[in-house]
């Protein structure tokens, strides 16, 4: 397997239709179902990543920037953003398909983090990813500081150790 690996490898695109039994009493995409597709196409993109059994370690961030409606066209599409030695952050942008001009609309984002493992469980080491665009350069540099402060608020990490955070506040 090689040690590394282009963020464009990881993509994964998938689109969805909200029907009837998807929304809440408002007509709205409910924000469970939505989690849900997030969680299956984040975990495709880590797949592809390290080609092992990845599991969900946390959602660290969801953005419901605007409803989903009904019989919206939704389409989701995630990249690994940086990788870690067993973990792996990945971006997911949500779209909706405006249904007279096609262009697709961001309405949505999240940041998943998962976990590459063995057959028992246990957590194995993961390729390098490069970025290469633009986006996947700031995503891949803002990865290890939003790892930081996620480690920091699950008690895993001493702020003082935080080097990544800490440099955002002495420049």
């Amino acid at each position: 397997m090689s040690d590394r690996r282009t963020a464009e490898s990881t993509l994964a695109i998938n689109t969805e239709i909200v029907l009837p039994n998807d929304t809440n009493t408002l007509g709205n995409l409910m924000g469970g179902k939505l989690l849900h597709w997030m969680d299956v196409i984040a975990a495709i993109s880590a797949h592809r990543l390290c080609k092992r059994v990845c599991v969900t370690a946390s959602v660290n961030n969801v953005s419901f920037n605007q409803p989903i409606k009904l019989g919206d066209i939704v389409t989701l599409r995630s990249k690994v953003s940086r990788s870690f030695s067993s973990s792996m952050e990945i971006f997911i942008d949500v779209f909706v398909e405006d249904r007279s001009t096609s262009e697709k609309i961001k309405v949505n984002e999240a940041i998943y983090t998962f976990v590459a493992v063995d057959q028992l469980g246990n957590p194995i080491r993961v390729p390098e990813v490069y970025p290469e665009t633009e986006e996947e350069k700031s995503r891949f540099e803002g990865a290890l500081r939003r790892r930081q402060l996620s480690l920091i608020l699950a008690g895993k990490m001493k702020p003082s150790d935080a080097t990544e955070l800490k440099a955002l506040f002495e420049n």
